[in-house]
């Protein structure tokens, strides 16, 4: 009897174990689809916003979201090479691009703010209260004051160039590579001969870019809900001051686009899909009109909400 219970044993164990690994495949399964990756701008996670929308969006569906900040530029690139299952930016004419070329399923409108000029309090560039983004470069190019630019083909170095080239000033294009995951991607960006050295890229986020502008004393461009979180939701604060701002040219808008499964069909589409419907939800839009930082609106609602 013992010698049968010994070769029963023998030929069940193994029946066991495969057994088990195919209770536990459905669970790895459901568990891997329930967490999705997120590229998207520094702003969105330096301002705090992220803390707030996503453990909610987590909380109500189950759905985790691993997020990426980086510039709206990197984040795009990793849209196209299939390595985020959906991005959440503010470059719109670049998000067209991207969807236009198949990358992006959609693209839907989710919030703005602004971006405003800031420098230091003493403002040798003498353009406070200016309403005009462009004239205020030009006035900090004549002024030769050190400006810094984030140099990180981000939305925000996207529309520093976009003023630089209306300001009129002589600008200069210079050529870069990055390497990310050993692809090497060309970068081109101008900048205003008349600053030269003055003229200070860090290749950085909007935080470093922040902190730098200060440490230098310089005037940098930046988007109100990262400065109000580094000048108000800080111990350390900020010593630097809004000094240009208003100029229609600032608008900026945010956007999310979920990754398009027909050109990376292995991208988690209905987790993705998900999440963008709920960031244009009547709940998302309303806890993003009422997060403040200090007493501060950081960003404004723009969607309608879509039906699921």
């Amino acid at each position: 009897m013992d010698c049968k219970r010994k070769v029963l044993n023998k030929r069940m164990g193994p029946a066991i174990l495969i057994f088990l690994a195919l209770l536990l495949l459905p669970l790895t399964a459901k568990g891997e689809s329930k967490i999705i990756k997120m590229a998207t701008t520094t702003s969105t996670e330096n301002s705090g916003l992220l803390d707030v929308l996503i453990p909610e969006f987590t909380r109500e569906t189950g759905i985790q979201v691993k997020v990426f900040a980086k510039g709206t530029g990197a984040a795009l690139r990793d849209g196209m090479e299939g390595n985020v299952d959906v991005i959440f930016v503010h470059a719109k004419s670049r998000e067209a691009v991207f969807v236009a070329q198949g990358y992006g399923a959609y693209r839907l409108d989710v919030m703005h703010n602004d971006f405003v000029i800031i420098g230091p309090a003493a403002d040798p560039g003498k353009i406070e209260g200016m309403r005009d983004a462009a004239g205020a470069f030009r006035k900090i190019a004549a002024a030769k004051v050190k400006f810094i630019s984030r140099g990180d083909d981000s939305g925000t170095h996207i529309k520093e160039q976009a003023i630089w080239k209306a300001s009129g000033e002589a600008l200069k294009t210079e050529a870069t590579v990055i390497i990310k995951k050993s692809k090497k991607h060309a970068l081109s960006f101008v900048y205003p001969v008349g600053l030269g050295k003055r003229y200070i890229s860090i290749g950085q986020g909007m935080g470093k870019a922040l902190t730098f502008a200060e440490e230098k004393q310089a005037y940098t461009l930046t988007d109100r809900g990262t400065f109000f979180k580094y000048k108000y939701g800080r111990k350390l604060g900020l010593n630097l001051e809004i000094l240009c701002e208003g100029d229609p040219r600032l608008f900026n808008p945010y956007g999310v686009i979920p990754v398009s499964p027909k050109k990376h069909p292995h991208v988690k589409f209905a987790s993705a899909d998900r999440l963008a419907k709920w960031l244009v939800s009547t709940q998302a839009q309303a806890l993003i009109g009422q997060y403040k930082i200090a007493g501060r609106q950081a960003f404004f609602p723009d969607a309608e909400p879509v039906a699921e």
